[in-house]
């Protein structure tokens, strides 16, 4: 990963953790993100093959998503055995938010030379 991609992730990583709202570990965004940027919907045992991790796994992910109402779980009418994953306005609202702290993060990276660990916009204003 170029130094430049690394400290987009910082500072998009420093700027999810600073705002209001949800908390998310890099497993629940995950999920979130498979849930909003694929087009079929998606189901636990689907979330869980594509991530290659435990269902229960995605099903703790989605517990906390769904606490923050960015998604929300209904019974397929097909196959009652299988739980869809629906999509919410306040999920929308955070993917775009989320868009616009990546964007600004790669364009602050992309153009603000780093020299060495140097990153005063790192320091909080409140200390």
């Amino acid at each position: 990963m170029g130094d430049w991609m690394a400290e987009a992730l910082l500072r998009a990583i420093v700027a999810l953790v600073r705002r209001e709202g949800a908390d998310l570990s890099a497993r629940q965004i995950g999920v979130f993100l498979m849930c909003y940027l694929e087009d079929e919907a998606q189901t636990v045992r689907g979330l869980a093959t594509k991530l290659n991790i435990s269902r229960p796994a995605v099903c703790r992910a989605l517990n906390r998503l769904s606490e923050f109402h960015l998604v929300r779980r209904k019974t397929d009418p097909l196959d009652r055995r299988s739980v869809l994953v629906q999509r919410t306005t306040m999920g929308a609202g955070f993917l775009r938010d989320l868009k616009k702290i990546l964007a600004d993060a790669a364009k602050e990276a992309g153009s603000i030379p780093v020299r060495g660990n140097l990153r005063p916009w790192l320091v909080s204003a409140n200390g």
